[in-house]
């Protein structure tokens, strides 16, 4: 299967082509994976895929590869039967079957094509099914053949608002809600230091440190101790605030909350880079009245420090960004930071907010000559590279073939990141992950130059 791969991206004509029918080389996997995960950031909870063993495997497989975690989830299990006559008996008896043998606290339902085509009544089938009292089920609706992976994680994290929050009608709690987008667990907790640091309280859903990141015991535990509690999350109706990191991925959520439940909702883009970090702490100093302590300023300072002591690596440099359409919006914003030039950018989702908030980035710098796409596909990426190659290649795993088809050094950020370790405990967001990126965009520039040196020019110092 590599071989073919790689054989086929070295096939690819040097010229771009039009190609409109469907996609060769997609930039995303399906809702279903998106709305699994998010539901594994939730304390005690059973993603369940209403559909096809083979579907649920698939997602919980790709899950597992990422974060080398065993994912957890449970299936309707549809035959010919199911996909003729409807699912609704498979998910009443999955339900009773799931909180009898594996006793989650909450059940978290997602669809997938055959149920989307067959048209279940998700709603209609969790109220008929024997629901024991004290537990929960909830559900989204994520047909595979519309959005992406992270329209699927918007759509689950819709769904728990809809199901589980709740206002009291008194008067909010002095404390925000974080709904932190599609992140890896890492830097959730990254999140969750810089909201402690400030001095908030905070709810934060759905949260998937301390499940997909868990440490090693001596004992199994089918439900780690993370995830956001359903008790933590019905209570967010009562908060003050709420701020959505990413607006492909949190938006929705918040504006439900904003409409069912009358808290404010800010969005923000996803705390990578100088920008949106400071962005973040702003927006949680002007709305608690809080001072930014010492130790977020000296962070901010070692990150200034480092761009002035490393920008001769990186200044000028072209860069070719694909990914997850929020990671890549606020990459973008700090690629530009550092000086370096975002050549071509692409996202697998689609929306035509990607492709504006984007073009307003580079318009603000008065870059013009570049490609922006979202509902792109990765050989889109390929045909412009072979056209007007560039320096650097940033995105996922999935990248590996176009980088090594044309010899551009690849530094792998987002999801899914299968050929590598440590990158699901390793947060990008922050001040801290400013300087994660700077190190690996650095050196990976430092390393191709070792590589390409003549031993005259090759130096200790570059």
């Amino acid at each position: 299967m590599v071989i073919g791969v790689i054989v086929m991206l070295e096939c690819i004509p040097r010229k771009a082509i039009d190609h409109t029918v469907g996609k060769i080389n997609p930039a995303k996997t399906c809702q279903p994976l998106g709305a699994m995960y998010a539901a594994l950031g939730i304390n005690r909870c059973l993603p369940h895929s209403h559909g096809s063993q083979g579907c649920c495997a698939y997602h919980r497989m790709a899950l597992t590869r990422h974060f080398r975690e065993q994912v957890l989830a449970s299936s309707s299990s549809f035959t010919e039967g199911a996909s003729v006559f409807g699912g609704a008996a498979n998910l009443k008896t999955s339900i009773k079957n799931i909180f009898e043998i594996y006793n989650p606290d909450i059940i978290a339902v997602h669809t997938t094509c055959l149920s989307e085509t067959i048209g279940d009544d998700l709603s209609t089938i969790i109220k008929q099914s024997e629901v024991p009292e004290g537990k929960v089920v909830i559900h989204a609706n994520t047909p595979s053949y519309q959005g992406s992976h992270i329209t699927g994680f918007s759509n689950m994290c819709r769904g728990i608002v809809s199901y589980l929050a709740e206002s009291d009608g008194t008067q909010k709690k002095n404390r925000v809600n974080i709904i932190p987008g599609f992140v890896n667990p890492g830097d959730v907790r990254e999140i969750r230091r810089i909201v402690e640091e400030m001095g908030v309280e905070s709810v934060i859903f759905p949260d998937t440190s301390g499940v997909l990141d868990a440490p090693l015991t001596s004992r199994y535990e089918q439900y780690p101790d993370g995830g956001s509690r359903v008790e933590d999350i019905r209570d967010s109706g009562n908060s003050k605030l709420t701020l959505s990191l990413g607006s492909f991925a949190s938006d929705a959520a918040a504006s439900l909350l904003q409409e069912k439940c009358g808290v404010p909702g800010i969005p923000l883009k996803l705390p990578i880079g100088l920008k949106a970090t400071d962005a973040l702490i702003m927006a949680l100093k002007e709305a608690f009245g809080v001072a930014v302590p010492r130790s977020l300023e000296i962070e901010r300072g070692q990150v200034i420090d480092t761009l002035i002591d490393t920008h001769h690596h990186y200044q000028g440099r072209t860069v070719a960004v694909f990914g997850d359409p929020d990671t890549v919006i606020a990459l973008t914003e700090f690629l530009l930071t550092m000086g370096m030039v975002p050549k071509y950018i692409i996202t697998g989702t689609p929306g035509s907010l990607f492709e504006k908030q984007i073009w307003e980035m580079l318009a603000e710098v008065g870059l013009t000559d570049c490609r922006v796409k979202a509902d792109a596909d990765l050989l889109d990426l390929q045909l412009w590279i072979r056209e007007s190659p560039v320096d650097l290649l940033i995105g996922t795993t999935h990248g590996k073939y176009i980088a090594r088809a044309e010899d551009i050094p690849l530094v792998r950020v987002g999801f899914p990141i299968f050929d590598r370790a440590v990158h699901p405990l390793m947060p990008i967001v922050g001040y801290r992950g400013c300087l994660r990126l700077i190190e690996q965009i650095s050196n990976t520039l430092l390393e191709r130059r070792d590589r390409d040196s003549t031993d005259e020019d090759f130096e200790l110092v570059l």
